[in-house]
């Protein structure tokens, strides 16, 4: 009787970053809890609510909560993965349609801008990192084209209608 090899370090930072991405579309307590360590952080969150500053799930859950505000059928597909070490790259794109305000924020959480919403959708790539430890999501920074979805929901100059 043959035993199955245990699995690899870059298949557990890819399934980690699969599910990180299918939570942010679809919010679960358990899932969270099971994924994102207590001291998780997020590089981006310097535009987000300040709730989304935070460490760990209650940050990530603002950025969910913040994003799903704006935009309805929110949506990454997956495309490629790269892991080393305790590192996982995720190219991927975005897509969703604009039902709600976007807003950004400036250091000190005033709202720095405001985008109405359009009702246009939107299909943007962006690439994710994410460093795991301990089987969690520890941290996470983002490549993304924020002109081109920008342009996309007509926030600047004569987007195209989704």
């Amino acid at each position: 009787m043959s035993t199955l090899p245990a699995p690899r370090t870059s298949d557990i930072a890819r399934d980690l970053a699969i599910r990180g991405f299918r939570l942010m579309e679809t919010w679960d307590d358990a899932e969270a809890s099971a994924i994102i360590a207590p001291n998780y952080t997020n590089e981006e969150a310097a535009v987000e609510p300040p709730a989304a500053r935070v460490p760990g799930i209650s940050g990530y859950r603002a950025t969910h909560e913040w994003l799903h505000a704006a935009y309805a059928d929110l949506h990454w597909t997956l495309h490629k993965f790269v892991a080393e070490g305790d590192w996982v790259v995720t190219h991927a794109s975005m897509s969703g349609r604009q039902v709600g305000p976007f807003v950004t924020y400036t250091p000190d959480g005033e709202v720095l801008a405001e985008f109405p919403a359009t009702g246009r959708t939107f299909a943007v790539t962006q690439t994710h990192w994410y460093r795991i430890a301990d089987g969690q999501l520890v941290h996470h920074h983002a490549n993304r084209d924020d002109m081109g979805q920008a342009m996309q929901l007509g926030w600047l100059g004569s987007g195209q209608a989704g």
